[in-house]
């Protein structure tokens, strides 16, 4: 089974801002004026510095405390992990949950899908392309919503304010956490998607 031609033998490029296909001699996108090239510049050395640097910016925003709280008149420094075990522990549940998934489950599916696509792109791995193609536009849908992370404890305290549970306050992790989220949103926007099907490009 022959495979579609691509975009290279049809002399044509897709511009990376409006998605329009271009003539490849075109040194600009004609409906957006953007810089037109073939493939991200360096897409997985870009991506893998972005993602490190998250990776290393997320030690310090779990083991700084990330706000401070006052609950029933008890106050304490919470790091992340702490503050969703508090929480769960005074009841308030739905806010324990909220702060787990947005703080802790979705980073750490970023770095997890991000690495394997690094890693399988890199070895020019032909293991289960569709499927990873599918991951990365997960990770991209995920990326519109990165900015929820950052906002989750000003929510938390809007809440616990609401529900006159308590007083709470950021702290230092929350810089070094909006950090994890500006680089993961980088290295996302870093990688080339197409360097997945590269594998099946074989030489003759």
């Amino acid at each position: 089974m022959s495979l579609p031609p691509f975009a290279r033998d049809l002399d044509l490029t897709l511009c990376h801002t409006c998605s329009l296909a271009c003539q490849a001699e075109s040194q600009a996108c004609p409906r957006c004026e953007s810089t037109l090239h073939r493939r991200k510049p360096d897409s997985l050395s870009r991506t893998w510095a972005f993602l490190i640097a998250a990776l290393i910016c997320y030690v310090p925003a779990n083991l700084l405390p990330v706000m401070y709280t006052s609950i029933f008149g008890s106050a304490s420094e919470n790091t992340i992990m702490s503050g969703v075990i508090e929480f769960w522990h005074s009841g308030s549940w739905d806010l324990a949950l909220l702060i787990f998934i947005a703080s802790v489950a979705v980073p750490c599916i970023k770095f997890l899908v991000l690495g394997t696509l690094l890693i399988s792109c890199q070895r020019r791995s032909q293991w289960a392309m569709r499927e990873r193609s599918k991951l990365f536009r997960l990770i991209e849908v995920i990326g519109y919503w990165s900015m929820l992370d950052v906002l989750v404890v000003a929510l938390v305290a809007a809440l616990v304010q609401f529900r006159s549970l308590s007083s709470i306050d950021p702290r230092l992790g929350i810089l070094f956490f909006g950090m994890v989220v500006v680089f993961t949103m980088l290295a996302a926007m870093s990688f080339d998607p197409r360097l997945i099907w590269d594998a099946e490009v074989t030489d003759d």
